[in-house]
């Protein structure tokens, strides 16, 4: 169940710091690979977060957020009429605000899904065309999986602090065709989703993998 608190000793410089939380009675400690969402953390931003407990280091957050709606103010009193039309339109509302962000964070999911349907698409294509065998739709689901496992043990090694599995592994794999278990894995475990170099490389991979086999279903038609 996630709890919300405080960011209250952000450093900057080594990219960890603290939240204070009322239910929790020591500070939080989280690090940037754990936070998701717009912008970057700071002193005094309200956040929502999972906490856990590793051996006897205390506390660590997963899965940080900005906290949504965490600033709410009075409205000002309405103007008088005289003054009423030369003031600016107020700004939209915070449940408008919600809203658009809602659709905002939806639609790089739906993006994904349509890639997804497109690329399996292309794979039955190909087999249809005699282009694959049959046999290779179990070998792209077991690198998916592979894929997937990949990102959870990445996952567990940031959370333990212990060696990470490297980057170019798991590109590689999305490259080879497991780029749909890693977007899985992104969403699942909530893991590679707020670092914007890796997140350009992995859509690059998509792209190049999803050319690639559009380029070879299509071939004989060049022929």
């Amino acid at each position: 169940m996630k709890k919300q608190g405080t960011v209250v000793r952000w450093n900057s410089e080594k990219a960890f710091g603290f939240i204070r939380c009322p239910q929790i009675p020591a500070d939080v400690f989280f690090h940037v690979r754990d936070f998701s969402g717009p912008g970057k953390p700071a002193d005094g931003m309200q956040v929502t977060f999972e906490d856990i407990h590793v051996g006897g280091k205390g506390p660590r957050a997963l899965s940080v957020e900005p906290a949504r709606n965490a600033i709410v103010s009075e409205p000002p009193a309405a103007p008088p009429p005289a003054q009423a039309e030369l003031l600016p339109r107020s700004p939209p509302s915070s449940r408008s605000r919600s809203q658009w962000q809602k659709r905002r964070e939806e639609r790089p999911l739906w993006i994904g899904l349509g890639l997804m349907a497109f690329w399996l698409l292309l794979w039955l294509v190909g087999i249809g065309m005699g282009r694959f065998p049959w046999v290779i739709l179990t070998a792209v689901v077991l690198l998916n999986l592979v894929t997937f496992y990949m990102y959870w043990r990445d996952k567990h090694a940031a959370i333990n602090e212990v060696q990470r599995t490297p980057e170019d592994w798991l590109h590689g794999l999305a490259l080879a065709g497991g780029w749909p278990g890693a977007w899985f894995a992104q969403q699942i475990l909530r893991h590679k989703t707020s670092k914007q170099p890796f997140r350009m490389i992995y859509w690059a991979t998509v792209a190049a993998n999803t050319l690639a086999l559009m380029g070879w279903v299509a071939w004989p038609a060049f022929q």
